[in-house]
């Protein structure tokens, strides 16, 4: 038993390494539908990096992007996303056609604005849509979809998972919706290593501070008052930015956040804030609301939508944060007596503190450390 609790620490303490690249924001593209009648007008914001890596768009091969390169492939552009969506009704399949291709600038860099229209065969009251862009080279890319309708607004999540999903144009599902984006804020927190090496770094001493927290209720005390001040902060910083009040970009909070998992990791080895870490996660998870933000604004959902999304996306992050405590709370307080756990606070945070001054490097600097 001891063996396998061992083995799965150093499985939890050592994952970001395993996995450096997914420490950036995932793949993700905005898919806009305006229905009208039958007629649906599109815009899909595709990011060109993602487009660049699919069917290749740098020309010279330089690792720069110019407007000449990009414009000489719009048809392959077009030709590209249009053939993996699919739009159709009880009717039958609607027929896509591209129009516009512009340049426009997200949180995390310039994406492709494909503008487009679909004619269905008759007046549209609920729509199917089959999504399949990126699904052969990237199982993480996600589209985010914002279907309009009388002033109504619905959102919807693909993926290779839920590539066909249904919607009705009259009458959006809240609750629906509200579900979806709690699935997106867990899965959000999952796969966002920075976030979750940070957390840990900052839960690692638990086990191990003078009482009342050397026991496993002080130890849960402890940890609760750091996801507290973690929750309130990143929850703030979240609402703050998808209302966009306030607006950072993203290589700045990318770069912060990594930053922040360096400090809270060399923290366990020389104590910076080791008797206030409720106070570092308060004003670290400042910062890591901008990073989770920039799912929800780059949507551009209006106000009542973007409640619905903003409460269950930070719903969802909150119970993977729980997933996570729940975790990794019972091993670290029976493994907290040996000499592995020694080790895992001091070279597990040193593995984590490089890791992430890579990141920071990765982000700071624009440069890549891991290969592409």
């Amino acid at each position: 038993m001891a063996r396998w609790l061992v083995r799965l620490c150093c499985l939890l303490s050592l994952c970001g390494v395993a996995l450096p690249a997914l420490a950036h924001k995932p793949s993700d593209s905005y898919l806009a539908l305006d229905v009208h009648g039958a007629q649906v007008s599109g815009q899909w914001d595709i990011a060109l990096r993602d487009l660049d890596f699919a069917i290749g768009l740098d020309q010279d091969g330089d690792g720069k992007l110019t407007w000449d390169e990009i414009r000489a492939r719009h048809a392959a552009i077009a030709a590209y996303a249009l053939e993996r969506l699919a739009l159709s009704t009880s009717q039958g399949p609607c027929t896509l056609k591209a129009n516009q291709q512009l340049i426009d600038n997200h949180t995390d860099g310039a994406y492709s604005v494909l503008r487009f229209t679909a004619t269905c065969p008759a007046a549209i009251e609920s729509l199917d849509l089959d999504y399949r862009l990126f699904a052969d080279v990237d199982p993480q890319h996600k589209g985010l979809l914002r279907l309009t309708h009388d002033g109504e607004t619905s959102t919807a999540i693909f993926d290779p998972q839920h590539a066909r999903q249904t919607l009705a144009v009259a009458a959006p599902d809240r609750w629906r919706q509200f579900a979806t984006y709690i699935k997106e804020g867990v899965w959000h927190i999952w796969i966002g290593y920075d976030h979750i090496l940070f957390l840990l770094s900052l839960l690692l001493p638990a086990v191990l501070l003078a009482p009342p927290a050397n026991n496993l209720r002080g130890a849960f005390i402890d940890v609760l008052k750091v996801v507290t001040a973690f929750t309130l902060a990143h929850s703030l910083t979240l609402t703050l930015a998808s209302l966009s009040l306030i607006s950072l970009p993203s290589r700045l909070v990318e770069s912060a956040i990594a930053a922040s998992v360096v400090l809270a990791a060399v923290n366990n080895i020389y104590p910076l804030f080791r008797t206030r870490r409720p106070v570092a996660a308060f004003a670290f998870g400042l910062l890591h609301g901008f990073g989770f933000a920039s799912v929800l604004g780059d949507l551009g959902l209006p106000q009542g939508a973007l409640i619905t999304s903003l409460l269950g996306f930070n719903v969802g992050v909150e119970l993977g944060q729980l997933c996570i405590v729940a975790v990794f709370l019972p091993l670290a307080y029976v493994l907290r007596h040996t000499r592995f756990y020694r080790w895992l606070l001091t070279g597990g945070s040193a593995l984590i503190a490089l890791l992430a001054m890579a990141w920071f490097i990765e982000r700071a600097f624009d440069v890549r450390l891991f290969g592409a």
